[in-house]
């Protein structure tokens, strides 16, 4: 059998180590990774495929777009509690306790941001009900436009002056900022900021038992074209990020002296969470997927709410 080439854009993820190794095999199919530090928007030019903003994949399906095709294949996840940080020397340590304040987001329709936004809301805190701010995380970052037609006067604004959040935050002109990566400094035990949420681990284990999935931010999609020509391909993807994760989680547990508690945290992990938390696919992943689409309707990004079945083809669901 002959083997389908196909050219990928992927972040560093660590659990993709075993596939760019090619230790996972595909008679069908083979992988040549490119690992980005930015992601590349979706599949095309380039690339075959590539790690996608789950709300821009979903923004585009609402626009019509058909360029590319989505693999429910949701190659980041995560909590979003450890995503809003604060002053060392805040008062706050509750989502709830954010109604009222000035918010900083590095984005505005960010698959990330859009989930802590609704962990807030679970918490009674609506997008009416703070004053937010886009802008970039620190003066290393880049001067772009991340209210994306998004900005409201009053309620959703550009930093003023393009002053960088953490700064912004250092001085207290906000009093909070929602980021996935922590900027530099961060770890120093002398640092200024910490999350809001102190035992964010316990908030966000309730959060897991009451919604029963962690969530989505990146995703797989491939042009149109690829899927096309070999509608097979997206599931083939998928299977081989699942057996890379499957491979390194297996070394990481075998090889846990990279840092001095990894192996609490893998032990923590496996005995608070089903085996299954990360499984790829339509049916694991529909609950998780109906809610972000109903998400980006509450707060205003699309205007009607789109699930699961509207957004990923049967071609591509593994």
């Amino acid at each position: 059998m002959t083997q389908v080439t196909l050219r990928v854009a992927t972040r560093d993820w660590d659990y993709l180590t075993p596939l760019v190794l090619n230790e996972v095999a595909s008679d069908r199919l083979r992988l040549d990774i490119d690992r980005v530090g930015t992601l590349v928007g979706k599949a095309g030019g380039p690339y075959d495929a590539a790690e996608t903003s789950f709300s821009r994949y979903v923004s585009a399906c609402a626009q019509g777009d058909d360029s590319i095709v989505g693999v429910p294949n949701f190659i980041m996840r995560g909590f979003r509690h450890r995503c809003v940080i604060v002053r060392a020397d805040s008062p706050l340590q509750a989502l709830g306790e954010l109604k009222g304040k000035r918010i900083g987001v590095t984005g505005w329709r960010d698959s990330g941001n859009t989930w802590t936004r609704a962990a807030l809301r679970r918490e009674g805190v609506g997008v009416e009900d703070a004053m937010w701010f886009a802008g970039r995380l620190t003066g290393a970052h880049p001067v772009t436009d991340r209210l994306d037609g998004f900005g409201r006067p009053g309620r959703i604004e550009a930093m003023p002056d393009e002053e960088p959040m953490m700064d912004a935050l250092a001085r207290g002109a906000l009093d909070a900022v929602f980021t996935p990566f922590m900027p530099d400094g961060y770890f120093s035990a002398a640092s200024p900021f910490r999350q809001l949420v102190p035992d964010f681990v316990a908030a966000e284990r309730a959060y897991f038992d009451d919604v029963g999935y962690i969530p989505g931010m990146h995703m797989i999609t491939l042009t149109a074209k690829v899927n096309e020509a070999h509608p097979w391909a997206g599931a083939e993807i998928s299977r081989m990020i699942d057996d890379s994760r499957r491979i390194w989680t297996a070394k990481r547990r075998k090889y846990a002296d990279t840092s001095p508690w990894t192996l609490d945290e893998l032990l923590r992990a496996a005995r608070d969470l089903p085996e299954d938390v990360d499984a790829s696919g339509l049916a694991a992943n529909r609950r998780m997927i109906d809610d972000f689409g109903r998400e980006l309707h509450e707060q205003g990004i699309l205007d009607r709410a789109l699930g699961a079945d509207d957004l990923f083809p049967d071609s591509c669901v593994p």
